[in-house]
């Protein structure tokens, strides 16, 4: 193959969650002498982001046409089954490739891994690529959308020349599944920027006084949506005892969702609601890494949890969900606890055990940041330019 590779991303929204970053950095990371990069999203309003986050976004995609990405915005595109929309979308996606003749299209997430590869397939695209960034057939939606979702996989794998795992737990479940054979899977950590992690200083007091927290607290955050699948509530349920007992203790949430209402009702009917804080969502993720004494993340169902990579670089001992791809990152007892997040009492006891041993965390928190250092974004870009650079060698 002469010239550039022409590859098109394709995903439903662009926002601050880990699978829309990681497709903007895959975007901005491939080098621009070897590949042409087209990235197409829809607008995003599902999201129901702040005005913070909505600026955050699109400054992210503004710097991305910058440097050279091609960046398309498909209304059509949305999270939700939209019958009318998704084939509207569908046609639109066949008439973009079409048009561009990329020679990869790589799609992110379910929805948009369904009309992409389909629409790629359709337009005769040499190399189809999916990065599932976690997939759905549990834990995020009611059982019958679960099935229709595998069902569809199931559909849509044949065509599929590569999947990109996120974690081995990943490649276990599609491997489990019967989707894929090995020969066509490929496990890619999620590349987090840890460089701001890694070279943090200071001791986030700033921060704790923005929010109210007294010098001398501890601190035991969470960062991610607030919603059923990250599992807040199983997180605050956990720390009630602990907060009600001892009053320099303080839990924190940063991110955003539907179950903000109901984490402040509970937190204020246990009596604990001045040692909960709500947060929001905040763009200075280091600065938030740096307040905490212990990170956790409670999820029932993960991808892979870029967010744990976070808290590692920054020297934060883990409490995470044995779940999805957690386990590649987090080894349990060395740098952080590993446990059930549908057991609120194991995952108090891991809570319990670190902020009765600053030591102990702080051992793992060190041990954490040499962990990290696997999961950065030129790791990550390494891997994403082999598999495409195999995937088109023998394209005319």
């Amino acid at each position: 193959m002469t010239g550039r590779i022409t590859v098109m991303h394709i995903i439903t929204r662009m926002d601050m969650g880990g699978s829309a970053q990681n497709t903007l950095l895959t975007c901005l990371g491939l080098d621009r002498n070897k590949y042409r990069a087209i990235l197409v999203a829809g607008l995003s309003r599902e999201s129901r982001m702040t005005a913070t986050e909505v600026e955050a976004v699109e400054g992210s995609l503004e710097k991305a046409r910058r440097q050279g990405v091609d960046i398309v915005r498909l209304p059509a595109l949305v999270r939700r089954l939209h019958p009318f929309h998704d084939a509207v979308a569908l046609l639109a996606l066949w008439r973009m490739i079409k048009k561009e003749t990329p020679d990869i299209v790589h799609t992110h997430t379910s929805k948009a891994g369904i009309l992409g590869r389909w629409a790629a397939w359709l337009a005769r695209t040499p190399v189809i690529i999916h990065t599932p960034h976690g997939h759905v057939f549990y834990g995020h939606f009611a059982s019958f959308f679960s099935r229709l979702f595998l069902l569809t996989e199931r559909i849509t794998a044949p065509i599929t020349h590569h999947l990109v795992a996120l974690t081995r737990g990943e490649r276990d479940d599609y491997r489990g599944l019967g989707l894929f054979n090995d020969d066509r899977m490929h496990v890619i950590h999620s590349g987090v920027d840890i460089a701001a992690f890694l070279e943090a200083g200071g001791s986030g007091l700033v921060l704790r006084r923005e929010l109210g927290l007294p010098e001398g607290a501890t601190v035991v955050g969470s960062v991610g949506w607030l919603l059923p699948v990250k599992n807040p509530e199983g997180l605050l349920e956990a720390m009630i005892p602990l907060l009600q007992s001892r009053p320099n203790l303080f839990l924190l949430y940063v991110g955003q969702g539907d179950l903000a209402p109901a984490l402040e009702r509970k937190a204020i009917e246990a009596g604990v609601d001045g040692s909960v804080v709500l947060a929001g969502w905040r763009g200075d993720i280091p600065e938030v890494m740096r307040a905490l004494d212990v990170f956790v993340l409670p999820s029932l169902n993960e991808g892979m949890g870029r967010v744990v990579v976070e808290a590692m670089a920054s020297g934060k001992p883990v409490v995470a969900a044995d779940v999805g791809g957690i386990p590649d990152m987090v080894r349990n007892g060395e740098n952080g606890f590993l446990v059930d997040p549908r057991d609120p009492g194991a995952l108090r006891a891991a809570i319990e055990k670190l902020i009765d041993d600053p030591a102990l965390g702080a051992a793992m928190g060190e041990k954490g940041r040499k962990a990290a250092l696997p999961f950065s974004l030129p790791a990550m870009m390494s891997k994403i330019e082999t598999l495409y650079a195999s995937a088109t060698k023998d394209r005319p």
